[in-house]
């Protein structure tokens, strides 16, 4: 089980601060367990994965073996909480040099969709051009400017090369039950499709269809992802003393009010980059509303000590560091002895890779508490799917918590709007005609 360690943010905020939160917290979770809060028409991740069924892990796991049977490449077209988190638990789990070691078990897994690069969708659909491919389009309502135009160029793409018929086989479409543009092309065109449900939003739904899908078909164990989760969902339930999540979240609040306002998530697993960008829509979108909200930020240590850590060390004291520690490494390699020892590391000889690793984590802690940073240790014990579901869980849980915390909707994202609006106007979108008038007449034109 995750385990998680605060001491080092005794220095900054005491324990009886932290441990004084345990009856607001047990309110925020009486919140959300009742349906009480804000936004409590999206409360549908909270029990989320002992809802999920064997029966069910087996029709996606029978949707994936038809991609992975057909495709040497699937692309998974969605944008923010519709494919960061597959992204996180494939790019966690694959080898670090799958481009290279591909040994034609697993397709290759493509993302797009998820930004409006010209280049990027040029040479995607050129890399594409003499493969065997196929596509999972994930959008609620089929419209979202990013992934639908992304899906318009594959799905046309798909069908040239393959055939309308093998493209029906090998297009899935994870959308909204009835309603929807990816709703009507899924039953139009009739490809398999999956229901993304209407109580989960985008950045709490891995354990959707919308993560699920996409891991399975990369060969991950979906089975054991759920299984870590379900575990932390009982964990996190339990009362303020046994539960890391609350523990967590009252630890960031009492920071935020000591005026912590920036947390980075620090890892020294590279593969672990992708959580870190995840989590960060995770916190962001749910906190940052209402003038409120801790920033979330993200480095990749020990390469960001290179470029990040003099600020970390001795920049504006505003921050506070969580560090995702995982215990034991998958392989074993150690360092060799040198002759010569030009470098001067002969010290190390005989030593564990992740020896030398786990010893820049701890002194690197220590400097940055020294330095005025207070340090939340997260450690799980390796990188295999039943961990990584673990700490899915246990983040949502505590974003919910903290949300409930500060007194906002967690659950909303009115800020996200306003870009689609001023580009819609400028695009000149049929039914936009006042906002084009206005914004043409802001910018002079």
């Amino acid at each position: 089980m995750i385990k998680l360690d605060v001491t080092k943010v005794a220095p900054f905020v005491s324990a009886e601060t932290i441990n004084g939160l345990a009856p607001r917290v047990a309110e925020a979770q009486k919140a959300l367990e009742e349906g009480t809060c804000p936004g409590n028409d999206f409360l549908g991740w909270l029990h989320l994965p002992t809802s999920i069924t064997p029966e069910f892990l087996a029709e996606i796991k029978a949707v994936a073996a038809t991609l992975r049977n057909e495709c040497e490449a699937v692309v998974v077209a969605g944008i923010g909480g519709s494919y960061l988190g597959a992204k996180a638990v494939i790019e966690a789990l694959s080898n670090s040099f799958q481009w290279l070691v591909n040994d034609g078990k697993n397709p290759t897994i493509l993302f797009a969709g998820n930004n409006i690069g010209e280049d990027y969708l040029y040479e995607l659909t050129t890399y594409l051009s003499d493969k065997k491919f196929g596509v999972i389009n994930i959008s609620k309502s089929g419209t979202t400017t990013e992934t639908a135009l992304a899906f318009r160029l594959l799905k046309k793409q798909c069908e040239e090369q393959r055939g309308k018929e093998m493209a029906k086989k090998v297009i899935v479409a994870i959308t909204d039950a009835k309603r929807g543009a990816a709703r009507t092309c899924a039953d139009k065109e009739g490809y398999k499709s999956f229901i993304i449900p209407d109580n989960v939003g985008g950045r709490f739904s891995v354990l959707t269809p919308v993560g699920l899908l996409p891991i399975a078909v990369a060969g991950f164990d979906i089975d054991q992802l759920v299984k870590g989760a379900q575990d932390m969902e009982k964990t996190a339930a339990a009362p303020f003393a046994e539960n890391p999540a609350a523990q967590y979240a009252a630890t960031r609040y009492a920071l935020y009010n000591s005026g912590k306002k920036i947390e980075i998530l620090a890892n020294y697993q590279p593969k672990l980059h992708f959580i870190a960008e995840w989590w960060k829509q995770l916190f962001g979108e749910s906190e940052g509303k209402d003038g409120k909200g801790i920033y979330p930020a993200s480095v990749d240590l020990t390469t960001d000590l290179h470029s990040m850590g003099q600020w970390i060390q001795e920049g504006e004291r505003t921050i506070f560091e969580t560090v995702i520690s995982v215990e034991n490494a998958e392989h074993k390699l150690l360092f060799p002895s040198d002759e010569e020892n030009l470098d001067g590391l002969n010290f190390l000889a005989g030593k564990r890779v992740d020896q030398v690793n786990k010893m820049a984590e701890l002194g690197t802690q220590l400097a940055h508490v020294d330095g005025g940073v207070p340090n939340i240790r997260i450690a799980i014990d390796r990188l295999d799917a039943y961990h990584l579901g673990q700490l899915i869980y246990f983040f949502e849980k505590a974003c919910g918590i903290h949300c409930q915390l500060l007194g906002v909707n967690a659950f909303n994202q009115p800020g996200v709007e306003a870009y689609k609006k001023n580009m819609f106007a400028l695009l000149g979108k049929p039914g936009y005609e006042a906002e084009t008038a206005a914004i043409q007449k802001r910018l002079g034109c």
